[in-house]
């Protein structure tokens, strides 16, 4: 059977929250992408998450929560997590804390780690879901592992459709790219690590706590969402830096100064604008490509939520574990 989609109101918000108790999958909508969520603290309801996703276990999930004080049960917070916190949440920023002890999480959200993700979403859809369930909610993006993101209701039911009980309706998300993630430790005196861009841009984090971040080695063993090598990835391969059409393939614009390009992420050159359309915009292409065809991309700064779309298309033309390296 497909999943059941359910409007944003009072009795959609209720069934989504008794299928959640119930050990069901919902997908929902956030500002940043669609969520896959599952009751945090139900094995087997996580254990579907990696199944439906055909996830990899030892890659962690967030954890979806409606506020700080709910968070504060789950994870230790320094002073400087409880300084970005009450700035940026809710927020596209999720950050990686020490578990608090009984904080009643399955082990399989933070993969065996001591340290777990978690995120208050800024979205009123997402918000009524956990209001309405009152739990913590599990929620990786609502896509099969290491396909392009879902800022959609239709992209999680093309996706993931037959194998999970829900969709809730929240129109087109409007930041289009996951959240910011930082891994902060117990001690003030260490550097926050960025462990993925995202929808909160670095500048903004580095701004309110007066320091630079560190940055993640990428050799390092994976300790957060987002960091597989191959990831966000259509069926076409994507080129990147493309500053002209490809000889085959689709291109993907951005600024004003593609006139040959198939679509276009930003006519204006807006990187907001752009990581809103990037995913879809990616979909639509792989629909059109050929399958001899390449997505090629124009060069995107490298600042603001350019770093965040930047990574995204690197890890969508990363070589991927069923291809040679082009």
């Amino acid at each position: 059977m497909s999943a059941e989609l359910l409007r944003p109101d009072t009795e959609g918000l209720a069934r989504a929250a008794t299928l959640l108790a119930e050990g069901r999958l919902v997908a929902l909508p956030t500002e940043t992408v669609y969520g896959l969520g599952a009751d945090a603290r139900n094995d087997r309801a996580v254990a579907q998450i990696f199944e439906a996703k055909g996830r990899p276990r030892f890659n962690p999930l967030i954890v979806h929560l409606p506020d700080l004080a709910a968070a504060r049960h789950l994870a230790v917070f320094s002073d400087a997590a409880l300084r970005l916190a009450e700035a940026f949440w809710p927020g596209a920023l999720t950050l990686v804390l020490p578990l608090r002890p009984g904080h009643g999480l399955s082990p399989l959200v933070s993969a065996g780690l001591p340290t777990v993700a978690l995120r208050v979403p800024d979205h009123p859809v997402a918000q009524g879901v956990l209001s309405a369930f009152g739990g913590p909610v599990a929620a990786p993006s609502a896509n099969v592992s290491g396909a392009v993101s879902p800022t959609r209701s239709d992209h999680v039911i093309e996706g993931l459709g037959q194998r999970i009980a829900a969709v809730v309706e929240g129109g087109a998300c409007p930041v289009g790219v996951e959240s910011t993630i930082l891994g902060l430790s117990a001690d003030d005196g260490a550097a926050p690590v960025l462990l993925r861009p995202g929808g909160l841009p670095t500048e903004a984090i580095e701004a309110c706590l007066g320091q630079p971040l560190a940055v993640r080695d990428e050799s390092a063993a994976i300790s957060a969402p987002g960091q597989l090598g191959s990831h966000y990835a259509p069926g076409a391969r994507v080129v990147l830096n493309a500053a002209t059409p490809p000889e085959q393939g689709l291109w993907l614009g951005f600024g004003p100064d593609c006139p040959g390009a198939a679509l276009n992420l930003s006519p204006s050159g807006d990187l907001v604008e752009a990581a809103a359309a990037l995913f879809h915009a990616l979909r639509q292409l792989d629909a059109r490509a050929a399958p001899s065809e390449v997505i090629a991309v124009a060069p995107i700064p490298e600042k603001g939520l350019g770093r965040a779309i930047n990574d995204r298309l690197r890890r969508a033309a990363a070589p991927r574990p069923d291809q040679s390296a082009p």
